[in-house]
């Protein structure tokens, strides 16, 4: 089996340390954890941690398996890109004067559909969102031009399927 990407969604409760557990279930296994995300889900009280892994199949389903033995996690899934809709956000602070200096700028905020958030006299922020091939092709055009700072969210996404976990979780609090 080769390697592709997976993201990995996981309802628990909010919980001081479930993190940290979670993060160690990945460094043993030597797996990297390429983007994490924690939020509010759909169901009230219940947290969703979204986390993105570049590996085989077989290594997901197993970290899926151990995060479900957290007594704190509700369920976990797994999918494969295709299965999914996802973003990521990103920001870009750049020096003021290639604002107004360079042309190009305006062209690769343009072309990039990107926005600008604030200018000021010494700098101008640039915010990004699409998918992470689109953040890095913007990052490189704008990076001879010297980005200041620049930060990137964590992956965000939905299942293009339905997925049934509130009605899960009316029966587990019906029981």
């Amino acid at each position: 089996m080769e390697n592709q990407w997976f993201t990995i969604s996981v309802y628990s409760e909010n919980q001081v340390g479930l993190l940290n557990r979670i993060s160690g279930i990945f460094l043993k296994r030597h797996i990297n954890i390429e983007s994490l995300n924690v939020s509010k889900s759909e169901i009230e009280n219940i947290s969703k941690f979204t986390i993105v892994v570049h590996t085989t199949e077989r290594w997901t389903r197993h970290i899926v398996s151990q995060i479900e033995k957290q007594v704190e996690v509700i369920k976990a899934f797994y999918h494969r890109d295709d299965e999914t809709i996802y973003q990521e956000s990103a920001l870009f602070k750049i020096a003021s004067n290639l604002l107004f200096d360079e042309r190009q700028i305006q062209n690769i905020i343009k072309d990039s559909h990107a926005q600008i958030v604030t200018v000021s006299r010494e700098f101008f922020v640039l915010a990004k969102t699409g998918r992470r091939h689109e953040i890095d092709e913007m990052h490189q055009k704008l990076e001879p031009f010297g980005i200041m700072q620049f930060v990137r969210s964590g992956r965000i996404a939905v299942t293009k399927t339905e997925m049934r976990i509130s009605a899960m979780l009316e029966e587990f609090q019906h029981a």
